[in-house]
């Protein structure tokens, strides 16, 4: 039980940072390159991996009040769309590198430390960075057809 306390410590907390040096990006040359990048092009593989269970479970739970940001106000104005495709790009690239540090604590944990502290960490990383990445870059494209 204090292996799954800690590890949501460690996720919240990798979230903070995960904002912080995506901000710190932003201002970088760069970062536009980051802006299109796609790590599953394959909607079958996006459903196989349970990705349109988590998005039902965002939209559908009290989840989709944590980025109110990410809410579309005008449907038919391509620059709401541009706007809302800028704001989940950031949050895309947060999640993301917020996924990937706490992926090397993971893996660091796992191999080093307590497999059982590892495997906590890593299986929650997944859900709570890594989808919601994935999940980012999946409603990009829809924006992307719309725009």
């Amino acid at each position: 039980m204090q292996y799954l306390f800690y590890s949501i410590s460690i996720i919240f907390l990798s979230m903070a940072i995960g904002v912080s040096v995506n901000n710190f990006f932003q201002k970088k040359k760069f970062y536009n390159k980051l802006t299109n990048l796609r790590l599953i092009k394959s909607s079958r593989l996006n459903k196989v991996i349970g990705l349109n269970i988590f998005k039902w479970i965002m939209a559908n739970t009290s989840l989709n009040r944590f980025n109110p940001k990410l809410k579309l106000k005008n449907t038919s104005s391509n620059t709401e769309l541009e706007r809302l495709r800028r704001e989940m790009t950031s949050s895309e690239l947060s999640h993301f590198i917020a996924f990937l540090a706490v992926a090397i604590v993971g893996i660091y944990l796992l191999l080093f430390q307590s497999p059982v502290f590892g495997i906590i960490l890593l299986t929650l990383n997944i859900f709570m960075n890594l989808y919601p990445s994935l999940l980012q870059q999946q409603n990009k494209s829809r924006i992307d057809k719309l725009i």
